[in-house]
């Protein structure tokens, strides 16, 4: 027997940084994103050799440990060791044996909750393996200090409610780490003029989103008005967005795009570039009503939104910049688990 689980991936529409402590501490953050048709993958095959094989198939690297109940987090696959340490802790008291495979469907930093997602699905399988009695909100939270205690990486609170929740949700952040999702109920006409709508670029490069966010933490805590004030602006922007999907006025959704860029920008250093810029320009000229930087920014994915057919002229225009558009639907669905 074996045991499966996957994880969609998500793209932040707006909001996204005041979900970030200690920001969303002091004033409640407030996000809104949904989830699409790339994945993270885990499958855990149980053995009784005493022995722990960690698989990365995407990022080709395999480990042969010898089975324990604490690995040590020493840079090789520490988010497989970091999942498997909490959960022995936690839950099991007891060593394990076994052999976990993951494959993401996108890369790090990529800015689509690349590495959040993969964290989730793996304690799915092993929540469907060990039948652990897991809700969403508890998948969600143990993701979230599995990365940021167990780990100390620096990131915001969405993308493992995203993961664990799945669909399109307005997620609220308030002090002592307490999150509600709210899912919202969108017809379907609209679900597939936003999927027609946007597009899904990856310029080809990757970044680093810690220095990101930890430069963006920094002025939170030195008070900078300017960095906060933008903040605000993107809380601010979450409920604009909510209200604009819900009520169907589409035609707004990228003036409210690109009302959020602006202010991003503002959050700290390196959330832009010159070949960002650039290309976000470019994909306006083309028919593009606005867009934003997937994640922590300085690279990765970015998002359009042409309304009508101007997608076809914005990808004619982004393909001297060599970047790939990447096909996605929004899914209904957050984290599933299966054994096979």
């Amino acid at each position: 027997m074996i045991f499966r689980s996957r994880a969609p991936l998500r793209i932040g529409l707006a909001g996204g940084g005041t979900d970030v402590s200690p920001y969303s501490d002091i004033y409640g953050g407030a996000v809104l994103n949904a989830t699409i048709t790339m994945y993270a993958y885990a499958t855990i095959e149980p053995k009784n050799n005493g022995k722990i094989v960690l698989n990365s198939i995407d990022k080709k690297e395999k480990i042969e440990l010898v089975s324990k109940k604490n690995l040590e987090i020493d840079g090789r696959l520490d988010l497989l060791k970091a999942v498997y340490n909490r959960i022995v802790q936690e839950f099991v008291k007891e060593e394990l044996s076994f052999e976990i495979s993951t494959y993401v469907d996108a890369p790090p930093g990529s800015g689509l909750g690349s590495s959040s997602t993969l964290v989730v699905a793996i304690i799915g399988a092993f929540a469907e393996w060990l039948r652990l009695p897991l809700g969403e909100y508890d998948i969600a939270r143990l993701a979230y200090k599995i990365e940021r205690e167990d780990l100390g990486m620096a990131g915001g609170k969405q993308d493992q409610y995203a993961a664990t929740f799945g669909g399109f949700n307005f997620m609220e952040f308030y002090n002592n780490e307490k999150v509600i999702v709210n899912p919202l109920r969108i017809k379907s006409e609209i679900i597939n003029e936003l999927q027609f709508n946007f597009l899904l670029y990856y310029t080809g490069t990757s970044r680093l989103s810690s220095k990101i966010i930890e430069a963006q933490v920094k002025n939170v805590i030195s008070k900078k008005n300017k960095a906060i004030e933008a903040m605000h602006k993107l809380k601010e922007q979450a409920v604009m967005m909510k209200e604009a999907i819900l009520r169907g006025n589409l035609a707004e959704i990228g003036e409210i795009l690109d009302f959020g860029w602006q202010y991003k920008k503002q959050m700290a250093n390196g959330i832009t570039n010159p070949v960002i810029e650039e290309i976000y320009e470019t994909a306006k000229k083309a028919g593009a009503t606005g867009g934003k930087i997937s994640g922590a920014g300085g690279g990765g994915f970015m998002i359009f939104y042409c309304p009508k057919n101007t997608k076809y002229k914005v990808i004619e225009a982004l393909q001297k910049f060599g970047g790939e558009f990447r096909r996605f639907q929004f899914t209904k669905y957050g984290l599933e688990t299966w054994k096979a």
